[in-house]
């Protein structure tokens, strides 16, 4: 790029992935956002109903996740992530009153499965075996390769593919299931572990990495909105923003970081997941219990994962599109008293009956539908306009739609843009 500019749409994690990657390269970058905050789907924001600054919802990380890593440590993130050691789960099953705990050892040798007290109890090793097909798989759906029953499967496979992939996993693509088991179990534990940002998601990554890039001169600007692209040739030659327009100079790059709908506005006979999946969070105003896991997967209830804090307590449940249209304050009581229930039997001091505050947030477009079909939907970063590319954690990067996607894609199209050796596959 001879005059090494780029001009990055969209402020949420992929957006500005490629914003810190250009500042690091000497690229003068410029980012603009239409929301009134940075964060896109992983923002912090005080809540006036609970008193408290939440995250508009819970995204876990693992240890091994690279791109997480690695950003933070371009961005100078200084509050480490919360969570385990190693890769230790906790479960509890409200139906049957039980609970139980998954321990992967750190090493790539899985000989926690043949040790009863690390493996989902009254399992044997053999029960494990069927998951190398899942590693290898390409194509088709997670149930074209896997029986979806057995005690492995429900209280294991089920509930971390759904979260991973916020679909039904029965539907869901074997190929973006197969990913993540291999860069997670493939890995072994150490990169396993779980991690959660503590106090929230704004002073992990957001806040770093706003202040990064503003002392890198590349400020961000709120509350403009992209309404439409100009084309010239095989070239984007100008913006059109809510306050003015915008020349695309010679040399200049853009980077469209926007939901797939938004860019399926913006761009010709663009090709994006049109599916999508709900993820409903419930906050409730009480620290965690005594006792209890910071991270709890639970089974045989609505709630699906608590997430303990010091001020708070968190609930997701993904794939949630039945629960959309559910009255707030009935969802609330409803999921309150599985917490107390689940929390309980994973050893936590009992919680009080009354509900307290709380606070409910629907996404209804959280993520698109990690099936073959909308899978094959996502776009590569690169466009058929030379100065055009894509980031989100709907384009292609062969993850499902998380945090380390979004991550990994914002570097990637930045990388192309600038013509550089991709770290994150695949090749586009």
């Amino acid at each position: 790029m001879s005059e090494r500019r780029a001009t990055v749409v969209g402020a949420g994690l992929a957006g500005l992935g490629a914003a810190v990657a250009f500042a690091r390269a000497g690229v003068r970058v410029a980012i603009s956002d239409a929301a009134l905050r940075a964060g896109g789907r992983c923002r912090s924001y005080p809540d006036p109903t609970l008193g408290l600054t939440i995250d508009n919802g819970n995204h876990l990380v693992l240890a091994g996740n690279a791109a997480v890593a690695d950003f933070r440590a371009a961005v100078g993130a200084k509050l480490p992530l919360a969570g385990p050691r190693h890769a230790d789960f906790a479960f509890a099953d409200c139906a049957a009153g039980t609970a139980w705990r998954i321990a992967i050892n750190d090493g790539r040798l899985p000989w926690w499965i043949a040790a009863g007290s690390r493996r989902v109890p009254g399992t044997r090793i053999g029960d494990y075996l069927p998951l190398r097909r899942l590693l290898a798989a390409d194509s088709g759906t997670i149930g074209d390769h896997l029986r979806p029953e057995g005690a492995v499967w429900t209280q294991l496979l089920r509930p971390v593919l759904l979260a991973a992939l916020n679909t039904e996993p029965e539907d869901a693509s074997a190929r973006l299931a197969g990913a993540v088991l291999r860069e997670t179990l493939g890995r072994g534990g150490a990169a396993c572990a779980p991690r959660v940002a503590v106090p929230g998601l704004g002073a992990a990554f957001i806040d770093p990495a706003l202040g990064w890039l503003a002392r890198h001169g590349a400020p961000l600007a709120t509350g403009r909105r992209l309404r439409g692209l100009g084309f010239s040739g095989d070239v984007v030659s100008r913006l059109a923003w809510s306050d003015g327009e915008q020349r695309i100079h010679r040399g200049e790059v853009v980077v469209l970081a926007v939901p797939p709908w938004i860019a399926a506005e913006l761009v010709p006979q663009l090709c994006v997941p049109d599916a999508h999946r709900a993820i409903v969070n419930a906050h409730f105003a009480v620290p965690l219990p005594r006792g209890a896991p910071s991270i709890l997967g639970v089974l045989g209830a609505t709630s699906e994962w608590i997430f303990g804090h010091t001020d708070r307590v968190s609930v997701t449940v993904s794939a949630a599109d039945r629960l959309l249209d559910a009255p707030r304050e009935a969802l609330a009581a409803r999921i309150w008293e599985e917490v107390r229930a689940a929390l309980a039997l994973a050893g936590g001091a009992p919680l009080p009956a009354p509900l307290p505050a709380w606070q409910i947030v629907k996404e209804r477009r959280a993520t698109f539908a990690a099936t073959p079909a909308q899978d094959a939907r996502r776009p590569v970063a690169r466009t058929r306009w030379r100065n055009l590319f894509l980031a989100g954690d709907w384009v292609q990067t062969g993850l499902p739609a998380t945090i380390e996607g979004a991550l990994r894609s914002g570097d990637n199209a930045a990388r192309l843009a600038m013509r550089q050796p991709l770290r994150y596959g695949p090749q586009q």
